[in-house]
């Protein structure tokens, strides 16, 4: 059995389709790239990591197979010998590409690709809902004909994996935050293309301790510039804490985790429309969307985007039969693709099909979250022992940085994780830190060894803490006695949220300074992000300043 793939984005979908296959010895499993695409590299790449058997195209060209599955209509696919299964590469049929394909014919239903030579290309056309047959009759009859509905495998990955939500929060850093991606398709009209400076922007507007961002861009987005140059454009918004996810599966799994949704008129934003997900409209796709496709009415029925102010306006006004309405209409069947798709394949090879159950395989955790900035400008208010934190990624301009605090409020100041940070910005901090993070090798301090350090090296007004916990950290104020914090957990709807301990201890570092005489034991109460937080301040005991970092 081949595999032909075109591009990275169509050997996704081939993949997800594995498991109708799993265990058979009957079939052999062979893969060929499909030349022609200019987005075909990654999906080479892909191929070997996944340590997939290859055959060159001319191989594939001389050799007859029981069957071949693409995902994609274009390139030589009817020079192949046997029947051929032909899925869609996207959801919903929606983008008109005139400059590949014929005029307002939708990508993937276009007859020009699905006709050759008066013949229907494909023996089976798996779609995923009846309107797309009603679609395609009207372009080809003949290819409809031979058009069945079976569901969309990679929906059914993410309705399967959405027992996994906190997991993949977790490792993502979510936490107590709320998680919004930003999906982007491909080409000229995409969210990326469109505002290049929107993942910067919201990166630095919005509160790092109330949100977290992760950009899903479409693999040929990928494919055409590359991880290197994508990584190059986006430096300023990764450096502020954005995660950039990976084209196969990282993206899904992202997409159970996010809490809202930025798009454009890609299909990422039907896949999110169908877990319920709030959107928002950043850019309608101009003439590439075809007007009353699923995505049409989509992007029809959800707030437009123009300030970040806007994403917490949508959380709190969402109601999900806005947006699951539209995505019925790009996905039937939802959770029986596999067994559909097992059914018509296996009728196309001429075998029975196996008895084993069947289900799609789980998305994995994320791998690559993004850290939290290692330097924060801090904007804080002190009453008495009330103290809010605002935090956002600090800029790079040293014009641009916060001073330090004062007694009046609001007040700012700049924190710097001491060894994730340059040497120019740990010299500008108000609050120094360290996270413990000792292993098999190490020569660690102590907390107090490492603060005592840090003040005799950095001279200046400041306190240097180290974080020995997720609801702890010691910190001592130049001249100061060793203190301890301990933050009281949060309790939410029967969820335990923390705050960045680093962002206790700019609260701390805020009351310290604005309350030069003030004296341990206190109980500070701590508003970060959308919650208050009891803090209780005593002087460290000699096992706290012992402890590793």
């Amino acid at each position: 059995m081949l595999f032909a793939a075109r591009s990275a984005v169509a050997l996704h979908r081939l993949l997800d389709t594995l498991p109708v296959f799993a265990g058979d010895h009957r079939i052999t499993r062979v893969f060929s790239l499909v030349p022609g695409s200019d987005f075909s590299t990654d999906a080479l790449a892909a191929l070997e990591a996944a340590g997939a058997r290859t055959v060159p195209w001319s191989e594939a060209l001389g050799t007859t197979y029981d069957l071949t599955l693409a995902a994609s209509p274009k390139g030589d696919l009817h020079r192949l010998r046997g029947p051929l299964a032909l899925l869609p590469h996207g959801a919903g049929f929606n983008k008109s590409l005139p400059s590949d394909g014929s005029a307002r014919a939708a990508s993937g239903l276009d007859a020009a690709y699905l006709v050759r030579g008066g013949t229907p290309l494909a023996t089976l056309h798996a779609l995923a809902h009846p309107g797309q047959i009603a679609r395609l009759a009207t372009r080809s009859p003949e290819a409809a004909a031979r058009a069945a509905v079976v569901g969309d495998p990679t929906l059914d990955r993410l309705l399967a994996s959405r027992g996994l939500r906190d997991r993949y929060r977790a490792a993502l850093g979510a936490g107590g935050r709320r998680l919004i991606a930003l999906t982007s398709t491909w080409g000229p009209r995409s969210l990326l293309a469109r505002y290049p400076g929107l993942p910067a922007r919201l990166a630095r507007e919005l509160p790092l301790d109330e949100y977290r961002l992760a950009l899903l861009l479409h693999p040929n987005a990928h494919s055409s510039a590359g991880r290197h140059e994508l990584t190059e454009r986006l430096a300023p918004a990764l450096a502020a804490g954005l995660t950039m996810a990976a084209p196969y599966e990282e993206w899904a799994s992202v997409l159970v985790a996010a809490d809202a949704v930025l798009c454009d008129h890609g299909s990422t934003a039907l896949y999110a429309a169908a877990l319920g997900r709030p959107l928002l409209s950043v850019c309608d796709g101009g003439d590439e969307l075809i007007p009353g496709t699923p995505m049409d009415r989509l992007l029809a029925a959800v707030p437009v985007f123009e300030k970040p102010g806007d994403i917490a306006e949508a959380l709190r006004t969402h109601r999900a039969e806005q947006v699951t309405e539209a995505a019925a209409a790009a996905f039937a069947e939802q959770g029986n693709a596999l067994p559909h798709l097992r059914t018509r394949l296996y009728a196309c090879l001429g075998l029975t099909p196996p008895t084993t159950p069947l289900a799609p395989r789980l998305l994995p955790v994320p791998r690559d979250a993004a850290p939290l900035p290692a330097a924060c400008a801090v904007r804080t208010r002190v009453h008495g022992t009330a103290v809010t934190v605002v935090r956002h990624p600090a800029a790079d301009d040293p014009e641009d940085r916060p001073g330090d605090d004062g007694p009046d409020a609001p007040a700012g100041h700049l924190a710097v994780e001491e060894d994730a940070a340059g040497v120019p910005l740990a010299q500008g901090a108000g609050l120094l830190f360290r996270r413990a993070r000792g292993g098999p090798g190490d020569a660690p301090w102590t907390a107090a060894g490492w603060i005592d350090e840090a003040l005799a090296a950095y001279p200046g007004r400041r306190t240097v803490a180290a974080v020995l916990a997720p609801s702890l950290s010691v910190a001592r104020r130049r001249g100061g006695p060793l203190l301890a914090a301990r933050t009281e957990p949060y309790e939410e709807a029967g969820r335990i949220v923390r705050p960045d301990q680093a962002a206790v201890l700019s609260a701390l570092h805020a009351w310290l300074t604005a309350a030069p005489d003030a004296a341990a034991p206190a109980t500070l109460t701590c508003t970060i992000g959308e919650r208050t937080y009891r803090v209780r301040v005593t002087e460290a005991t000699a096992e706290q300043a012992r402890r590793e970092l």
